[in-house]
């Protein structure tokens, strides 16, 4: 069994490695199209997700949330439009994408383990938040692989850290208005590195910023 258990574990190291390999002999702007079409999925589930909560969400919850400007990642000046966007490098546009993603690892096991146990939340909840997780790891390790492609200002990383800790609260509507919150600032920076590849990879295809 444990012979088995081994061979197991190796066969999936090698179809990662091969999966890597492939990535790295795909040209930019291929590697550009998959991410954007990642990042989309991304962010269609943290919409959905987000809209799927605010149906039953107390008005009282609503009061005492706290602001977008409390999310850990908004210390990270980023375009506020696609106009700004289009000013900002290619280097530093995945640059950013990269270190969103990045600041999300944590804090979306924490809403994935969390999920059964808030109150008012259905039972697809928890498994569409494993997909989200499943996307935005292979997402990431492709915005991996583009950067090394695109240079070492691409690679360079803003430290966003999340000190929410893995409990969300000690009562039921405490729960309820973090796991809330935290969703709706995943929500806004999953929209952002959507954003931000599809220009990207609009650039990458029509070698034209004007004309994304």
């Amino acid at each position: 069994m444990a012979q088995m258990g081994t061979r197991g574990q190796l066969l999936a190291f090698l179809t990662v490695l091969c999966s890597a390999l492939m990535c790295k002999a795909v040209d930019i702007p291929d590697l550009l199209d998959r991410a954007s079409q990642r990042s989309d999925k991304l962010h269609s589930l943290s919409n959905m997700l987000a809209k799927e909560l605010e149906s039953g969400f107390p008005t009282i919850a609503r009061v005492t949330m706290p602001r977008p400007a409390m999310c850990h990642t908004s210390s990270l000046s980023t375009p506020n439009d696609k106009e700004q966007a289009l000013q900002v490098s290619e280097s530093t546009l995945i640059s950013l994408a990269r270190s969103l993603l990045k600041s999300w690892q944590d804090p979306v096991k924490v809403l994935s383990n969390s999920a059964n146990s808030a109150p008012h939340l259905e039972g697809s909840l928890s498994n569409k938040l494993q997909e989200l997780q499943e996307h935005s790891r292979n997402l990431e390790d492709g915005l991996d692989i583009l950067s090394g492609k695109m240079g070492p200002a691409a690679q360079i990383l803003s430290t966003l850290p999340y000190r929410g800790g893995d409990d969300l609260g000690q009562d039921k509507m405490s729960k309820l208005i973090n796991f809330n919150f935290l969703l709706s600032c995943l929500r806004r920076d999953s929209h952002k590195i959507d954003s931000f590849l599809k220009v990207l990879r609009c650039r990458a295809a029509n070698m034209q910023p004007n004309l994304c």
